[in-house]
């Protein structure tokens, strides 16, 4: 990230490990897709996962806030070179780990998924929670101790490492809506009523997407929205600064 030549600012990034071993990966099968890899499918031998966030500064946030309907182009931009710098970071961390005598497999950062299901066979945000990086919020995100804006990135390899969250422990509940039921920002901010309290209407979500990545054709794939990442948990599960004005 110190290295990024990126307009993209960050703060600083969060690190967490799992045992490839753990059984919340096998129930990802019956969470998230049918056929989600394991991580003995990404890498044969596999015997940890590595996952990582990489929080966005708070301008960004500001930025994508301002207005309830427009994506920030800061937002839409950032979510490009992150994608960009996390592919960056894996393949230099594989080719560094592989001169220690380590292999290790990634995939790429996003647009892995089926484009019929809009449902990855690897999700980056679900290897982070089980590497007890955060807990999922009612808006379907991540929310680590670094907030929800950002983007998550993770690799397998065949090396022991200490899990960051033991598989049992209960993780922090970081969502407000989950926690008390005193937060629905997000899903007041869902500029296509996509998000509510129920369920997340990806079909829907992804048509404006599209359309969002019209609007910055010029920037490559930027099928970003990010609305329901600018509320309070933003920057933090309990943050100082409040974006819920």
């Amino acid at each position: 990230m110190a290295e990024a030549d990126t307009e993209t600012h960050y703060r600083l990034p969060l690190v967490g490990f799992a045992d490839a071993a753990d059984p919340r990966f096998a129930q990802l099968r019956e969470i998230v897709e049918p056929t989600h890899w394991l991580p003995s499918d990404l890498l044969p031998g596999a015997r940890s996962a590595v996952a990582f966030f990489l929080p966005f500064a708070e301008d960004i946030v500001e930025a994508n806030r301002a207005h309830p309907r427009h994506v920030a182009r800061e937002w839409a931009v950032a979510y490009l070179e992150t994608n960009a710098l996390i592919n960056e970071i894996n393949q230099r961390l594989i080719l560094a780990l592989a001169q220690q005598g380590v292999r290790a497999a990634a995939q790429p950062a996003t647009h892995n998924w089926d484009p019929v299901t809009l449902v990855s066979r690897w999700s980056h945000k679900s290897v982070a929670a089980i590497a007890g990086l955060g807990d999922f919020g009612l808006h379907h995100m991540l929310i680590t101790d670094a907030g929800c804006a950002g983007r998550c990135g993770s690799l397998v390899v065949d090396a022991t490492l200490e899990p960051t969250l033991v598989p049992g422990t209960s993780a922090r509940q970081r969502c407000r809506y989950f926690h008390d039921g005193s937060c629905k920002v997000c899903v007041e901010r869902c500029p296509t009523g996509a998000l509510t309290e129920t369920r997340l209407d990806k079909q829907r979500c992804y048509v404006w997407l599209q359309q969002v990545g019209d609007h910055f054709q010029g920037l490559g794939l930027a099928d970003v929205c990010g609305k329901c990442a600018t509320g309070p948990c933003a920057c933090g599960p309990a943050t100082k600064t409040c974006y819920c004005a």
